[in-house]
């Protein structure tokens, strides 16, 4: 039924219960598993004041980007070790609900599995949520993964 999973992941527990839940499906579908995380592009200013007190040649390691790549990598680990599902991993710069929805898009994936963390009280109504922005705008199901 799935032959290509969109997953997103900010390498919360919360986040990792989606990803657990994404890994299973694309297990027993035979299905690609995409995991993505998406991250600003600027520093805060407390990230970055942390960034200064280290080495010149270590200070590309604390960016978003790189954080990013290191919550995929363990996630990629922990999906292939529990399941033996191959992953790829995408870390892009963004709207967390927009890079999940344009990955998926771009891939042409069947299935997007995100986490119901953020779907509760008045922010919701005022901001949004990813997962209540990824349902209403994906081009393809959905599937809101109770984490809480």
């Amino acid at each position: 039924m799935y032959s290509c999973i969109v997953v997103g992941t900010d390498g919360s527990d919360t986040a990792a219960e989606a990803v657990r839940h994404a890994a299973e499906l694309a297990r027993i579908h035979g299905a690609r598993l995409h995991v993505v995380s998406a991250y600003s592009a600027t520093l805060s200013s407390k990230l970055q004041a942390e960034r200064e007190l280290l080495p010149e040649e270590e200070r590309w390691m604390v960016s978003p980007g790189e954080q990013a790549e290191r919550v995929l990598v363990e996630a990629a680990k922990t999906i292939e070790a529990t399941t033996g599902v191959s992953v790829e991993t995408h870390a892009l710069p963004g709207d967390p609900a927009e890079v999940i929805i344009q990955l998926a898009e771009t891939l042409g994936a069947e299935l997007v599995v995100v986490g119901n963390k953020g779907m509760s009280g008045i922010t919701r109504f005022l901001l949004g949520s990813v997962p209540s922005k990824v349902a209403h705008h994906a081009s393809c199901s959905v599937l809101i993964v109770r984490t809480t």
